[in-house]
C-alpha cells in the first residue's frame, strides 16, 4: 500500500470515527449518565415559566379554594403553607378547605366553593379530580376554573373536566434516578425498582425509570415491585427480602417515593444486604433526608415545597388572567447526599437546603416589585 494512500484511508478512518462520535446516538453513556446527575447537584435557580403579568391587579378581587387530598399528610400542609404565602403577597383571598381523607368532605369543599362564589378551584396534592367529575361539572357550570396542583406527571393528559394543570416532572426524576444508580455502580446497575401504579403518575414515572436504564446499558437487570400505598407497611419488606434471596446481585433499589424507603431498609438489614445494596428516591420528605444524613439512604431527589406552592399560585392565577398554563410545575429537583445534606437541616425539613431564588423570580415575573 502506497504511503499517499495509507494516509488517505488513515484520515477516512478518522473523520468516520469523528463524525460517528458526534452522533446522537453515540454518545458515551457514563457520560450521558454523569451530565444528568451533574445538572441536579447544583443549588437550583429561577427560570421564569412564561412571561410577567401584573398579578395584583389581575388577582383584584378574586378568590382560590384549594382542595388538598388530604391535611393529615405533611407533604399536603406544606405545600398549602407556600400556595397561602405566594396568595397573601400577591393580595387575593386564598382558602385551604382541610379534611381528613373523606369523599365527602371533598364533595363539601366544592359545594363551598360554589356557593360561596370562589373564582376558581383548585384540586391539590394527589387528590385525581375524576373522583369529583360531576361535582366539578357543577362548579364549572357556575363559572369557576379548575385545576390541579402536584398530581400529573409531564406526559399526562389532565381530566378533562380541568381547565390549567400544574404538572410534576416524575419522568425526569425517574430518568435522574436512572442515571444516579448507572454512575454509582461504574455502569453495572442490577437494579429493583419499587413503584405503586395506584397512584396517577407512578405508571410513566416506573416507565421512566426503566427506559432510562436500558438506554444506558440493555444488557443490565432490572425488576419491578410494585405495592399499592395502602399495602406499602406490609408488602414492601417482604417484596424485597425475595427479591434480594432470588438475587443477590441486585445492587440498587430505587423506591419512586422515598417514604417507601423505611420499608426497604429492614429488609436490607434482615438479608446482610446493608451498605452492599444502596437506595435512591425522590421526594425530599425530611425523615428520608434524615435518613441519608444516617447514611441509611445514599441519595434523595427534592423539591422544595416552599418553592413549589409559589409555583402553584402562579399557574392559578395564569389561569385567571387568561395567559397559557406554565409546561410544568416550575420546580426544580435537587440531589441530596452525602455533600449537601446537612443544608436539608438537623432535623431535616421541606424547604431549607434549595436557596429562595424563587421568592425574587417570582415577585419580579408578578410584577410586585
Amino acid at each position: 500500500m502506497s504511503k499517499m494512500r495509507q494516509f488517505l484511508l488513515t484520515s477516512l478512518f478518522a473523520a468516520t470515527a469523528s463524525l460517528l462520535a458526534a452522533q446522537p446516538g453515540a454518545a458515551d453513556p457514563m457520560s450521558d449518565a454523569k451530565a444528568i446527575v451533574a445538572d441536579h447537584e447544583t443549588m437550583p435557580v429561577f427560570t421564569p415559566p412564561g412571561d410577567a403579568f401584573d398579578a395584583k391587579a389581575c388577582m383584584a378581587g378574586k378568590k382560590v379554594l384549594s382542595i388538598p387530598i388530604s391535611m393529615t399528610i405533611p407533604f399536603n400542609v406544606e405545600l398549602q403553607k407556600g400556595m397561602a404565602a405566594a396568595a397573601k403577597e400577591v393580595g387575593f383571598t386564598y382558602t385551604t378547605w382541610d379534611n381528613q381523607l373523606k369523599v365527602d368532605q371533598w364533595i363539601q369543599g366544592v359545594s363551598q366553593a360554589i356557593s360561596q362564589k370562589y373564582d376558581a378551584l383548585d384540586i391539590a396534592g394527589g387528590l385525581n379530580p375524576e373522583v369529583l367529575g360531576p361535582q366539578l361539572a357543577e362548579a364549572r357550570a357556575a363559572g369557576l376554573k379548575i385545576s390541579t396542583t402536584h398530581l400529573y406527571d409531564v406526559t399526562q393528559d389532565q381530566f378533562k373536566g380541568v381547565d390549567y394543570s400544574a404538572k410534576v416532572d416524575f419522568s425526569g426524576a425517574g430518568k435522574l434516578l436512572a442515571a444516579w444508580a448507572y454512575v454509582k455502580t461504574g455502569g453495572k446497575p442490577n437494579v429493583l425498582i419499587i413503584g405503586s401504579s395506584d397512584v396517577l403518575p407512578s405508571i410513566p414515572f416506573v416507565k421512566s425509570i426503566q427506559a432510562e436504564l436500558k438506554a444506558l446499558c440493555p444488557e443490565c437487570k432490572q425488576k419491578h415491585l410494585d405495592v399499592p400505598v395502602s399495602e406499602w407497611a406490609t408488602k414492601i419488606q417482604p417484596g424485597v427480602q425475595s427479591a434480594l434471596l432470588a438475587d443477590p446481585t441486585i445492587n440498587y433499589i430505587l423506591p419512586i417515593y422515598d417514604s417507601m424507603s423505611q420499608f426497604v431498609v429492614p429488609a436490607l438489614r434482615i438479608t446482610g444486604s446493608e451498605g452492599a445494596v444502596k437506595i435512591a428516591s425522590f421526594n425530599g420528605t425530611p425523615f428520608v433526608l434524615d435518613m441519608v444524613r444516617e447514611n441509611h439512604v445514599q441519595m434523595d431527589i427534592g423539591e422544595s415545597l416552599g418553592w413549589a406552592g409559589y409555583a402553584a399560585i402562579d399557574n392559578i392565577m395564569r389561569m385567571m388572567c387568561g395567559l397559557p398554563s406554565a409546561a410544568k410545575l416550575n420546580v426544580p429537583l435537587l440531589i441530596f447526599d452525602e455533600r449537601n445534606i446537612k443544608t436539608a437541616g438537623i432535623p431535616a425539613n421541606f424547604n431549607d437546603g434549595y436557596g429562595d431564588a424563587h421568592l425574587e423570580g417570582f415577585r419580579k415575573l408578578w410584577k410586585l416589585k
